[in-house]
């Protein structure tokens, strides 16, 4: 049975280990729901529209961002109240999480805005092919009659 005291120091000491475990939790949590590289790589769609859905689906960043939002404030609190004897492996894994996760959230919406376009794109092509391919032919009779 392990002894407890009530200490001001052992209990500080206690909560900082629990905020510091917090922290390492919601950072684990929020990696595990983010996209495995080969989801945001491979695709078996046939056309260009299909990759582009199957993209931002995979680029979905899942609770990651609530995950890590959490992670982050546990360590602010753990930061601010000099809970942690060495806070900077924190802070770096923090950081590059966070940049991670605003560069899959501006991926998704660049390809959402791609997947809203490249229908009408096809459309605008397919409408300019047809206005090409019957002015030539408008062309060619207008030349067939004068001679």
């Amino acid at each position: 049975m392990s002894q407890s005291t009530f200490d001001d120091d052992d209990l500080f000491g206690e909560a900082a280990d629990e905020t510091r475990a917090a922290v390492e939790e919601h950072l684990r949590a929020a990696k595990a729901t983010l996209p495995t590289a080969d989801a945001v790589w491979d695709t078996d769609a046939d056309n260009v529209l299909g990759a582009l859905n199957g993209l931002r689906s995979a680029l979905d960043t899942g609770d990651a961002v609530e995950e890590l939002r959490q992670a982050k404030k546990q360590y602010v609190l753990g930061e601010r109240a000099g809970a942690f004897d060495d806070d900077d492996d924190l802070a770096d894994e923090i950081e590059d999480l966070q940049a991670l996760v605003e560069t899959l959230e501006e991926t998704h919406e660049r390809v959402g805005e791609l997947t809203s376009t490249v229908p009408q794109l096809r459309g605008d092509l397919e409408d300019a092919h047809e206005e090409g391919v019957d002015a030539e032919a408008d062309a060619d009779d207008g030349e067939e009659a004068e001679a």
